[in-house]
């Protein structure tokens, strides 16, 4: 097996994700088989109890591990289906080499960051050797070269490229050349000082991917050779991209990335055939039309926080030949100044997953106007259990409808806990998670559109609707289009007499890709677009 490592340097936020999951695209078109993992440095077991605002969205994988939005890139990008073992916490590190030590797995030993902490990223690095896969791992390192909590594992990547020979494994780290204006020119010396912290630490990267928003000269790329031990063909331009980040790894192609990483890793492979991506790119850059939706959402000052939403959008505007312009509304906005100022003139509307109460009121009066105007509306997690408390209120008269995540004493809880939730104290992986199976209901419009009777979809949520509301619920209208295979979960809700308007419990914009966008975003944007 090959080995890549990614490292970032002088800022974070660079894109190593991104940079990663387009190698592995470039990788995949060249006939290897690829697979991708994150280890992230800090002290959480797992994101799942951050805020978005302060992480982004969390990315729940099929085998319902809550992991970093990176493999949401990993995933969209590639072939890739990843499971808990490709994304690796501090947390979870000292968590397992603690449990070891208490069961006396080191009995005698004093237990130290090396050779016990060190071991452990290790094992999980080979761990994929194991599966059997793949002929290649990315492993991309989070967080800045030089934070004290990421040196355990640039240590262990030290450790691992001495074991498996610098044949088998290689380093590229991403860095910032950035312009300064007053001087007019790139500066070098910030990816100086990042490499040479590198290679304190006894690691010497293969090749720079440098983050720039003008291009690189030539006499840039040498002084970034000459100063950072790397050969000139192997200092990677990676400006910022025009229009899409699909268009991403056919820049790394242009400047040769995947060609110089084969080499490096002594892979015999045929030039990569991109004509199929860049038919996508087209589609996503080029539409020729557009269409305008609304994202109601909590967590809108930061755009990472619906990462995956936005990206499922861009895919099903691709698929129906359609640009997607975004309107981003904040809940609490239109709780203070109504829905008719924030969402008159969109042709769409989405609310999005999130916890608490901040703002649900707004999301409510969202899915209000979208009901009561005909426009196409898509709840997603809590945007589904908004929509069901929405019309248990106005249209089956059920005043003070609520969920009961937001009001304990609600006459009505048409959104509640399941009994087993009940005596859940804890919060980190305590919620329906991964991947859960649901049937649908035929001639409804969600097996319409899936075009099957049974669906698979990846859940991240506590509360559930209540089913002794259903019947009544029905009568008005409502249709439960999708539930558990006993019946007794409900999944996909959605309205006879509307344009269109489903919303769903689960996370569809976790499976979208950009060659196979999800079916109900894709439903929904030309619903959107008529």
């Amino acid at each position: 097996m090959k080995y890549i490592f990614v490292t970032g340097g002088v800022v974070s936020s660079l894109g190593k994700g991104l940079a990663g999951a387009s190698l592995g695209t470039l990788l995949e078109h060249r006939g290897l088989r690829v697979t991708l993992q994150k280890l992230d440095p800090y002290l959480n077991v797992d994101p799942g109890t951050m805020n978005p605002l302060q992480h982004g969205e969390v990315y729940v994988l099929a085998d319902g591990a809550e992991t970093d939005l990176d493999l949401g890139h990993y995933e969209r990008f590639t072939k890739c289906v990843l499971t808990r073992e490709n994304n690796l916490t501090s947390g979870q590190v000292y968590e397992t080499v603690l449990s070891n030590e208490r069961r006396g797995d080191y009995l005698g030993k004093t237990v130290q960051v090396i050779p016990h902490i060190t071991d452990e990223i290790k094992r999980r690095i080979r761990s994929f050797e194991k599966v059997g896969n793949a002929d290649i791992l990315i492993t991309e390192i989070g967080g800045t070269t030089g934070d004290i909590e990421g040196l355990p594992f640039l240590e262990a990547i030290r450790q691992f490229i001495l074991q498996v020979g610098p044949e088998n494994a290689i380093i590229i780290h991403v860095t910032l050349v950035p312009f300064i204006k007053a001087a007019g020119e790139l500066k070098t010396k910030p990816t100086q000082q990042s490499v040479a912290k590198l290679r304190e630490i006894g690691l010497q990267p293969q090749v720079l991917l440098c983050r720039t928003e003008k291009p690189l000269e030539t006499e840039v790329r040498e002084k970034l050779s000459l100063y950072c031990n790397v050969p000139v063909n192997a200092v990677i331009e990676a400006r910022d991209v025009d229009n899409s980040i699909y268009e991403f790894p056919l820049m790394l192609q242009a400047e040769g990335l995947d060609e110089k990483v084969c080499k490096l890793l002594h892979l015999d492979t045929p030039p990569a055939d991109m004509e199929s991506w860049k038919k996508i790119v087209r589609s996503i850059v080029n539409p020729s039309r557009r269409v305008k939706i609304a994202v109601v959402g909590k967590y809108v000052e930061l755009q990472d926080a619906y990462k995956s939403i936005y990206e499922a959008l861009c895919h099903a505007g691709g698929a129906n030949d359609c640009g997607v312009d975004l309107v981003i509304v904040d809940a609490e906005e239109i709780e203070a100044e109504g829905a008719e100022k924030h969402l008159k003139g969109v042709s769409g509307i989405l609310v999005p997953g999130g916890f608490g109460d901040r703002g649900t009121e707004g999301k409510i009066a969202a899915a209000r106007y979208a009901r009561e105007n005909s426009i196409p509306y898509f709840g997603i997690c809590l945007g589904m259990q908004i929509a069901s408390i929405e019309f248990a209120r106005n249209v089956c008269g059920l005043a003070g409808a609520n969920s009961t995540e937001f009001d304990q004493e609600t006459p009505h809880p048409v959104i509640a806990l399941l009994d087993e939730q009940k005596k859940v104290t804890g919060k980190g992986g305590s919620m329906r998670l991964g991947s859960w199976p649901a049937l649908l209901k035929t001639q409804s419009l969600a097996h319409a559109i899936y075009g099957h009777t049974e669906i698979a979809e990846r859940h991240r949520h506590r509360y559930e609707f209540n089913s002794d509301y259903r019947e009544q619920m029905e009568a008005k209208g409502l249709v439960f289009s999708g539930t558990s295979p006993d019946g007794t979960l409900v999944e996909i809700i959605e309205l006879k007499d509307h344009p269109w308007y489903v919303a769903v419990q689960f996370h569809p914009e976790f499976l979208s890709k950009p060659n196979a966008s999800h079916p109900l975003f894709r439903d929904f944007i030309r619903a959107s677009i008529g």
